[in-house]
């Protein structure tokens, strides 16, 4: 199967990759704007907010190319923002020492910033799942292809994500499939059962 690689993915994404037996990344396309390559959606105190990865503008097509930009201090506001959506998670504590170091400025590289946020999800929900890249772009492969499944832009229906405590859900009503951390802030090692059940 050929995934893309996204920036803490939502959890649909994390639920089809559980399911998979084999994988790849697809590092050899084209970048694709306004998708979950360089965002991710959260809960917050007003509601779902997205965080994006600017990406410097130096004429880089390819995915494995693009380079993120520091020209604003995102990284530092990302975090800030994973830190007032969740410090009252259940789980958030747990987490809060691993995840801030993802966030100094030790990448460059798009791809190397994915590929480390999966590692810290695929860490703490202990699945044991390798990172495989891909060598080329093969416009139709022979394997599964999901590069193009998952879209940002489009509503996920509620009935395909069972109901679990979210931290402002005194206020909105339950948000299905936000990016992984949602989940395992508020639920925990729980999390990677909740990923096989949606799984089927």
């Amino acid at each position: 199967m050929i995934f893309p690689l996204f920036y803490f993915g939502p959890i649909s994404y994390f639920s089809k990759l559980t399911d998979a037996a084999d994988f790849r990344f697809e590092i050899n396309e084209n970048f694709r704007k306004q998708t979950y390559r360089n965002r991710c959606y959260i809960q917050g105190a007003n509601g779902k907010l997205r965080l994006a990865i600017p990406i410097e503008h130096d004429g880089s097509r390819l995915m494995k190319d693009i380079k993120m930009s520091d020209d604003s201090n995102w990284r530092k506001e990302h975090f800030k923002s994973l830190v007032s959506a969740y410090k009252s998670s259940p789980y958030f504590e747990f987490y809060e020492d691993d995840l801030a170091p993802l966030f100094q400025k030790n990448k460059k590289f798009l791809i190397d910033f994915n590929i480390s946020t999966l590692e810290f999800i695929f860490g703490k929900l202990k699945l044991n799942l390798e990172i495989g890249l891909t060598e080329s772009y093969i416009e139709n492969p022979d394997e599964e292809d999901f590069r193009n499944y998952f879209n940002s832009k489009t509503e996920p229906d509620p009935k395909d994500f069972p109901e679990y405590t979210q931290v402002f859900g005194e206020r909105f009503e339950f948000m299905p499939d936000l990016s992984i951390l949602d989940l395992l802030f508020n639920e925990g090692p729980a999390a990677a059962t909740y990923l096989k059940t949606i799984a089927g």
